[in-house]
Order: structure tokens, then sequence, then C-alpha cells
């Protein structure tokens, strides 16, 4: 998940921008929430306590973000809620107890590789999410490494800088070395770099389509005619894209070949939860044959409870979101997707054109879909997050990328109702910070500008794991990140000095610049 970090500024610095809405303390509820009771409260009573708790939550019904919920309107929310809670309580662990689910997955994984131009050996699994699906993938050319060269021992997967981080945890988790090739100037993975370091260790290769952080599709057919040539899987990350592109495509608008229709796509990724619409968490992982998905299966057969054998990484595997992403499709229709992915185009083409009409920001590469990226023009006149902190002000959540700053906005059907109002308070937003270079230093501005130039990067993942546990210690809540950043050694030292250290790196680069130039 992405961390959004609030509060922390720079010492001596004025308090941050007013969040939009009241302080972040956990609402008070009439009864202590942090226990089991010995007597249960009244239904009503504890659905009233839930709602109060949602009070702080972004309010994704008013269009007010983007990213996180992808709606398709009341009318489908409340159908996916039946679809959803006719099958609540059963469990897709055991295909052969409810086969209904298991129908439910080999339709869903059937309609998934025919959108995405498989033939009829296309297999795969619904999973619970991108991450799981991206877990799988992983895990699954490690194992088809394993059998095939076993005296690899460090087995490699390459990715761009830009894909996911979920692939980093997967590598992490199963023991893979991970190596990253740079991307163009357009954010795209280098084909050169992707030549240069694919070796005999390569398990397997990822290219995103698009990839979340720009929107941008990379030159898939250039990396398989080189994976091909190597005989190295080619992985597509599609979970944003795998129903959205195809409908992007039908719509007649320019998208380059990355689906199964390019000759070296071994296996594809593609969310059903984002844009198609359907109840979290569902996902598929769609293989061109079962020569690669028979590495994904798990078999243990020494149990004294009975042989065990499983295609995804749960257990339990709740039947809601399985029925849920089967009815999805049903209910759509290539005439509802087509409809939802018409009017998230407008909403992305009037984002489009409102940034290129105000001066001193502008797109972040070509995206093809429906996610947009953009930034200053000059950071440091106008700094892009002293602009998010003036939004965010105003009720909009987004999330705030690095490498270059930017705000990114995931482009939905349910942001129609919003995006004209959004571009006039981010031309507001902009102005008021040329007016006011001082909110570069204040509220979020200063802790994301600092978290983004620390130099070292080792200190910035134990800075957010100190963030973490502090979420996630016995009795925490919601965190006051700016005592946490006072109280905290390594904390207090990044928020102090964060920016001195990134001046000097600047220095020491360009003087290794004068002295190589010379």
């Amino acid at each position: 998940m992405p961390l959004s970090v609030r509060g922390i500024r720079p010492r001596g610095a004025a308090h941050p921008v007013p969040s939009p809405r009241p302080a972040r303390e956990t609402p008070m509820t009439d009864f202590p929430t942090d226990s089991i009771p010995a007597t249960g409260h009244e239904p009503e009573a504890i659905l009233e306590t839930m709602r109060a708790l949602r009070h702080h939550d972004a309010d994704w019904r008013a269009g007010k973000t983007w990213s996180l919920v992808y709606s398709a309107g009341d009318e489908h929310s409340a159908f996916l809620k039946k679809a959803h809670n006719e099958f609540f309580s059963e469990n897709g662990l055991n295909p052969m107890a409810f086969k209904s689910l298991k129908r439910f997955e080999t339709d869903t994984v059937t309609a998934m590789g025919r959108l995405l131009n498989g033939s009829a050996d296309t297999v795969g699994t619904l999973n619970s999410g991108g991450t799981e699906s991206i877990l799988l993938a992983v895990y699954t050319y490690r194992q088809r490494m394993r059998r095939k060269k076993p005296w690899v021992k460090k087995p490699e997967l390459l990715i761009a800088t830009t894909a996911h981080p979920a692939f980093e945890k997967a590598a992490h988790y199963f023991g893979l070395r991970l190596r990253r090739a740079p991307i163009d100037a357009d954010y795209r993975v280098q084909v050169a770099a992707i030549r240069r370091m694919m070796n005999r260790r390569t398990a397997a290769v990822v290219v995103s389509a698009p990839h979340y952080c720009q929107g941008v599709i990379d030159p898939v057919e250039e990396v398989a005619a080189l994976t091909r040539a190597a005989g190295v899987p080619l992985h597509v990350d599609a979970c944003v894209g795998g129903l959205m592109l195809p409908w992007v495509e039908k719509l007649g608008r320019p998208v380059p070949r990355w689906d199964f229709r390019v000759d070296g796509v071994t296996s594809i990724s593609a969310d059903l939860h984002k844009y198609g619409y359907a109840a979290k968490g569902a996902s598929v992982v769609l293989y061109r044959s079962m020569d690669y998905l028979k590495d994904q299966f798990f078999v243990a057969t020494d149990w004294p409870g009975g042989i065990y054998a499983s295609a995804n990484v749960p257990g339990t595997r709740p039947g809601g979101p399985i029925a849920a992403a089967w009815a999805t499709l049903q209910v759509l229709g290539e005439e509802g997707y087509l409809d939802l992915t018409r009017r998230a185009l407008e909403v992305r083409d009037t984002l489009v054109a409102g940034v290129e009409a105000t001066p001193g920001i502008e797109v972040f590469g070509d995206p093809v879909g429906t996610l947009v990226s953009f930034g200053s023009t000059d950071e440091k006149a106008l700094p892009i997050f002293a602009v998010a902190d003036v939004l965010a002000a105003k009720g909009w959540h987004f999330d705030r990328h690095q490498n270059p700053n930017c705000i990114h906005a995931t482009c939905g059907a349910s942001n129609v109702q919003s995006v004209e109002d959004f571009v006039r308070d981010l031309g507001a937003a902009v102005e008021a910070v040329r007016a006011d270079p001082s909110l570069a230093g204040q509220g979020d501005a200063a802790m994301y500008g600092m978290m983004a130039k620390v130099p070292a990067r080792g200190l910035v993942k134990v800075a957010v794991k100190r963030v973490m546990e502090a979420m996630y210690a016995p009795g925490a809540t919601d965190p006051d990140l700016s005592d946490l950043a006072a109280s905290d050694p390594l904390l207090a030292k990044l928020d102090e000095y964060g920016a001195v250290a990134m001046q000097a790196a600047e220095r020491v680069r360009e003087r290794l610049g004068a002295i190589l130039g010379r």
C-alpha cells in the first residue's frame, strides 16, 4: 500500500496546511471496542459505531478520490453486494465441495483469457488481488527455473524501475535476486538494458501495461523479441490495464500490442477489482499454457489430515469475491465496460487539458489510458508537493509519487462529477503556492520532499519501517507523526538534516560531473 505520511515538518517551520477534515483522532464510541465484550452489543449499535469510524475516510462517493476505489455507480454496487452475499459463507478451499465457486473461477479465467487474446490453451487462477497474482507468477517462474536449471542457486528477476513494488516483495519472499532495468526519458523501460542484463540466471522478465507511475506501456513487443530468443519467460503486469486497455482499444484509441497477441508473452496479471469494477479482492494470473501454470501448484502428501493441494496462496478463499467477479463480467457486458471506459477517458482528457492549460505544470509521459501523472516544470520554483497540500486541504485524495515528484490521478467514471472542480482547484493551488513559497516547507510537502531527496535510500526504508512500527504497535490508532518525528532519533535526524544531506550530495554530483567533463 502507498504510505501517506502526514504532519512531519522541518524544525522551525510553520504548522502544516490544515487537514480537509478534523484532526484524525479515533472517534469516540459508546463502548470499548478493543476487546471482546462479556455480553454482545445490539447489532444496530455496532453498525452505528462502524459508520462513525468511517467519518475520517476519503470521500470517494463524491468523486473526491483519485485512487483506491473504482466505482461503477450505486446501482452496480448494490448488485455486487447481493452477488457477494449470496456466497458469503462458501469457501473456495475445496472446489469439490463448492462446485459453483469452481465454475465461477473457470468461467472468469476463460473470459479474461479471451479478452486478452489468449488461445484455447490459456489457463490461470482467480486470486485475492494483484499482489497475490504477482506473487504467484514470480513463485511459478522460480519453481520453473529450479525444475529446468537446478544448478542455478540464486535465480534473478529482471524488472523495470517502474514495475510495481509487489515484484520486489515477491523476490524478497522467494529468494530471487532483483535486478532493475532503467527507463528512458519517455518513462518506458530501456530495451537495450534488458538485452544487456538478461543472463542464464534470469528466471523471468517483467514489463507493465501500463505501469502505475506515469500510465505508459513498456515496449512489450521489443522486449518479447529478446526474451523469446533467449528462452526467458516474459510476464506482463496489467493489474491496472487488463480491464481498461482492451476497451480503450475498442473505442478506437491507439494502444500498442501488449497481451497474448505478442509472441513471447508467457503470463499476464490483471485485476478485476480495478477497472473490472468487481468486489475487492479479485485478480487473475493467466499463463499461455499449462506448461507454466503447473509450477504454481503446491501439493503436500504426508499430512495426517490428508492430501493438501492448492493453486493459490491462501487456504480458505472467501466465496463472495469469486462469485462477485463472475457476476460483474456477466452484468456489465461489453457495452457496460465500453460506457464506463468512455466516461473514464472523458475524465482523463479533461484533466490532461486542465494540466496543459495551467502554466508551470505538465503531464509526465504519454499516458495511453486513464492514469495521469503530472508535476512541475520547475520543481524549485513550484514544488508540486506544496500544490498537493493545498489540494488535500480542499478534500481531494490522490497519490504522490517521486522520481520525479508528481501528483498521480487514477481517472474513473465516478470522477465525471468532480473533474472540473478538481481542475479549477488545481489552478488555484498552483497560484497559491506561487504567491506563498513558504508552503513548500509546510505540511506533507516538507516530509514528502525530504523523503524524496535523502540520498541514502536505506535510511528512508528504516524511517518508514519506524512509522509502520508505530502504526502496528499495541494500542496504536493513527499516530501523530509530528510527535513521532520529534521522539524517534532517526526520524528527527532525517527531519532536520535530510535537505542538507541532499544538497551536499548534489554538490558532490556536480563536482564529479565537472571533473569527468574535463
